[in-house]
């Protein structure tokens, strides 16, 4: 049986403010996620500089989750397009 992973602490700062975020991912890692998103942040609070906050992340969210599902399609089309060319390669070698 595995053993469950340990959570550590981590403190990171989002829009100025402080948070503890508890994971089992390196200090690094979760730092890294924290900096991009209070760069995503950052642009869309430049480009709506009336919005509050709240409207601020909910827009980031709505760019993050579509610049995600974006990648995620890109990434599914390639694996179609690979699997397919194996399937061509694998019906050439049957038929000769």
């Amino acid at each position: 049986m595995r053993s469950p992973a340990v959570k550590r602490a981590t403190q990171v700062t989002i829009l100025g403010q402080p948070y503890t975020v508890r994971s089992d991912s390196p200090p690094e890692q979760i730092a890294r996620v924290a900096d991009f998103v209070n760069e995503q942040l950052t642009a869309v609070a430049q480009a709506a500089p009336t919005a509050d906050t709240r409207h601020i992340t909910a827009l980031t969210l709505l760019n993050i989750a579509g610049s995600y599902l974006e990648l995620q399609a890109e990434l599914g089309g390639a694996d179609r397009r690979r699997l397919q060319d194996l399937i061509e390669r694998i019906d050439r070698a049957d038929a000769r």
